[in-house]
């Protein structure tokens, strides 16, 4: 997987709001009513993060859950990035 440049990374992530690109990875974070919400929707996402073969950094501390994403193997965000992102969005959205 061929890691994008700053500009198309950029024009990607006009399409998912809330989401930004710092250090080499796309970040966001997202607020739930409580803890078992915010596992729940983690959950989730780590059934999809599996079946995908591609797996977030994240951090969860009561409702919050931060998420970012960089493709190690190629140095930074990849197409796989914006595939696993896009997802994330649906399953939060259906959450």
């Amino acid at each position: 997987m061929e890691k994008l440049s700053e500009e198309a990374i950029n024009k990607k992530l006009e399409t998912l709001e809330g989401w930004k690109y710092a250090k080499n990875a796309i970040h966001t974070s997202f607020q739930f009513n409580n803890f078992k919400d915010a596992f729940t929707v983690m959950t989730r996402i780590a059934f999809e993060a599996e079946a995908q073969q591609h797996h977030p950094n994240w951090g969860n501390v009561y409702n919050e859950l931060e998420i970012s994403l960089s493709t190690h193997d190629a140095g930074g965000v990849t197409e796989k990035d914006f595939k696993l992102a896009n997802a994330i969005e649906e399953i939060v959205e259906a959450g």
